[in-house]
């Protein structure tokens, strides 16, 4: 959801506030006028920002998804080894969550709004869909048998350590365990060999 020119400083407090007061409180309990207030401009700036509350979330949502995406990407560009980038976004899920203690507002978004014509319902499944299809990329290149039930299995590790992330317990340090075992488990392909 790139924005065609780049976003005012009015439209980034806009939506920094968003995303703050989306991801704390929740998108559906927040309303324009708290975003308005908390962001400092008024009500009509914000709308003619962002036309609307579903293209704010919308764009709360792609930003907090590139952000993402950057610090995955960077994790499996940091590892040597083909086998061990497969769990790197375990890894970045590590550093992600030191700043984001309220499990993952995509995860939160899909439950908020359940309709998938909704343009933040669209972001948030499709970040779902590309974490699957790089575990699977990378599962590929490291040359694991069955890298798609491999991949799914990670993707089920990774979202439900962030589901539990709330939680008094350490979930994602067992997470990743689990995942470098099933890396490690996942033989070869004699065929890449």
């Amino acid at each position: 959801m790139r924005e065609a020119q780049p976003m005012s400083p009015a439209g980034r407090r806009i939506v920094a506030a968003a995303e703050e007061l989306f991801y704390n409180r929740g998108i559906t309990a927040v309303g324009v006028d708290l975003i308005a207030e908390h962001s400092g401009v008024t009500k009509r700036t914000l709308y003619n920002q962002f036309g609307s509350k579903d293209r704010l979330v919308a764009t709360y949502l792609d930003e907090r998804d590139q952000r993402w995406r950057s610090l995955v990407l960077a994790a499996v560009d940091a590892c040597d080894d083909p086998v061990e980038s497969v769990t790197a976004p375990f890894d970045a899920l590590r550093t992600w969550s030191e700043n984001n203690t309220r499990g993952c507002a995509f995860i939160n978004a899909l439950a908020e709004l359940p309709d998938p014509s909704h343009p933040a319902y669209r972001i948030a499944a499709n970040q779902k869909l590309w974490l699957l299809n790089l575990f699977q990329e990378l599962a590929t290149r490291a040359g694991r048998v069955n890298p798609a039930l491999l991949a799914t299995q990670l993707l089920t590790l990774h979202e439900g350590a962030l589901a539990t992330q709330p939680l008094p317990l350490d979930t994602l340090s067992a997470g990743i365990d689990l995942a470098r075992a099933l890396v490690r488990a996942g033989t070869p392909d004699p065929l890449r060999s």
